[in-house]
């Protein structure tokens, strides 16, 4: 895996632009020393963070960061300029740890060129590989001064003090209620178009392959007015699609409202069961997703990742008292025109007998009717999936019935990667991981074709159709032409030129980050479509034409 964001420049935010506009200003020649960023006292401690793994390791990074600054940290894009290094890990897979591993080695370099004049430079591992190997980190070279789990952020100042102090400080504790629901993390996006926020933490479901369980703990759902909070917040920053995020999203269940502690459990989608008991109790994802739609009607709403499992047919009651319900989640993304059309569907393996190993819950067959529903629910929808190639025991004819599932479904995104078998997980001590690298790769390299081979047909049906595009930005191929998302999630390039207003509110002109332009598609590839712009106009307005 690579780093996401290496070196994660400071966010875009009025310090930042402050700070340019006054260097522009100033042009300091080479002896000339700028002042000090507004906020940040003289000599302010400078931290340098790198965020590798998903994209809750990126929202870490934004939470780890908000603590900081709030502790008179400055944040640093120059590794050189750092008193601080902080590294925030995954530990997914093995390749994932092994990078973690290869760069602390080049910091081991950095830490023995720094200048006798500066304070010793301290580095430090956080997230879940802090979690699955605490006491490797520490011994291993004695390079690591601070490691910090995903629940321990709160704890960073306290062990970066006594790691100044020239002792290694750690604490991973995992907790059950940890949510840092009331930290509003720094968003490092580019261009403040959009947002991730978190709504949960941890997951219970104990897939056998899976070391989330036990580097990130028992799930715990933040409550639902601090999401609420923070995704207005994000709405009055102009930021037009946010991600709602988590392990499992949609077994989400807000137990801080106590007249909501009694609510029945809802039930799974067919023909799936789990390894735990139902929970009753709570405000459930439909009620946090019903609330999230309604704060601004110009905000596109997305969440990752749910497990199939959480799709049940029935509608939700409000409470016990009550004779109300509230739509289940597939009804609500079909109803409301700001829920994008698009949902991912991990099904991991095509294989019902791998299916039973990794302990998913589901056959085969129950995947694909849940598919059926969901195309069925919402016309149009785009999939995606995640799917594991090598799993313990996984025979040839396993590998095509996975196969054979990707031709079937059809997605329109696919994640693919070769089983890494992890310590403490189910697999580890109940499994073999007996199939082959050489084989492991093959069979990948077989998924990856089929998927695009599946994806570019997909995507060829676009062709000819009008889609709303959220505008992200330049393409990075092409300083003339704009790139931007789908509703479905898919990458859509277009000339940069300019175009006429559909609501006539505002004279013609150049489409900017965070505009909705509906584009003509006249080419399509497994990843990407290409189209002409046809008018700039509202996310509303687009759903009324159609």
């Amino acid at each position: 895996q690579r780093p996401v964001g290496r070196g994660v420049a400071l966010p875009a935010g009025p310090d930042l632009r402050h700070f340019l506009r006054a260097a522009a200003a100033r042009q300091p020649g080479p002896s000339q020393e700028l002042p000090p960023e507004p906020g940040f006292p003289p000599g302010a401690p400078k931290v340098y963070l790198e965020t590798y793994g998903c994209q809750m390791n990126v929202n870490d990074t934004e939470i780890a960061w908000a603590i900081l600054q709030k502790n008179g940290y400055a944040r640093t894009k120059e590794l050189d300029e750092a008193d601080v290094v902080l590294l925030v890990t995954c530990s997914v897979r093995e390749k994932a740890e092994q990078a973690i591993w290869n760069r602390l080695r080049h910091l081991k370099a950095l830490k023995a060129r720094r200048p006798q004049a500066r304070a010793p430079l301290r580095v430090g591992i956080l997230g879940c590989m802090a979690e699955r190997l605490k006491e490797e980190i520490l011994h291993r070279e004695k390079l690591v001064d601070v490691v910090a789990g995903p629940d321990a952020y709160r704890d960073l100042p306290r062990l970066l003090a006594v790691a100044e102090s020239g002792q290694q400080a750690a604490n991973v504790l995992l907790s059950l209620d940890e949510t840092y629901a009331d930290i509003l993390p720094v968003q490092t996006s580019a261009g403040g178009t959009t947002a991730f926020v978190s709504i949960m933490r941890g997951c219970d479901n104990m897939c056998s392959y899976c070391i989330v369980p036990f580097t990130r703990g028992r799930e715990r759902s933040r409550p639902i007015a601090s999401i609420l909070q923070e995704v207005r917040m994000l709405s009055d920053q102009g930021v037009k699609e946010v991600t709602l995020l988590g392990q499992n999203v949609n077994s989400f269940r807000d137990l801080s409202e106590v007249q909501f502690e009694s609510v029945a459990a809802p039930g799974l989608s067919r023909g799936f069961s789990t390894v735990y008991k139902a929970k009753p109790g709570g405000l459930r994802f439909s009620h946090l997703l019903d609330q999230v739609s309604r704060i601004d009607p110009e905000m596109r709403i997305r969440f990752t990742s749910p497990h199939p499992k959480d799709f049940p047919d029935e509608a939700i009651k409000l409470s016990e008292t009550s004779s109300d319900h509230l739509p289940q989640v597939l009804q609500l993304i079909q109803e409301r025109h700001n829920i994008c059309k698009q949902l991912h569907l991990p099904a991991q393996s095509g294989s019902t007998r791998v299916l039973e190993a990794m302990r998913r819950g589901y056959t085969r067959e129950a995947y694909l009717e849940l598919v059926h529903h969901v195309r069925d629910s919402i016309p149009g929808v785009s999939l995606s999936s995640d799917f594991i190639t090598g799993f313990c025991g996984e025979t040839e004819e396993d590998h095509q019935q996975t196969v054979s599932l990707l031709r079937e479904v059809r997605y329109n995104v696919g994640f693919l990667f070769a089983y890494s078998m992890r310590q403490k997980t189910r697999a580890h001590h109940r499994l073999q991981d007996d199939v082959p690298t050489a084989v492991k790769k093959r069979r990948l390299e077989q998924l990856i074709a089929t998927f695009r081979e599946e994806a570019a047909r997909a995507n060829a049906a676009l062709v000819g159709q009008a889609q709303l595009v959220l505008v992200e930005g330049p393409s990075k191929r092409s300083a003339s032409e704009l790139c931007g998302r789908n509703d479905g999630n898919i990458k859509v390039i277009f000339p940069d030129t300019e175009l006429e207003d559909a609501a006539e509110c505002r004279a013609p002109g150049r489409a900017q980050p965070g505009d909705y332009v509906m584009v003509k598609v006249t080419s399509a590839s497994s990843q990407t479509l290409r189209g002409v712009p046809l008018c700039r106009t509202t996310l509303s307005r687009a759903a009324a034409s159609h």
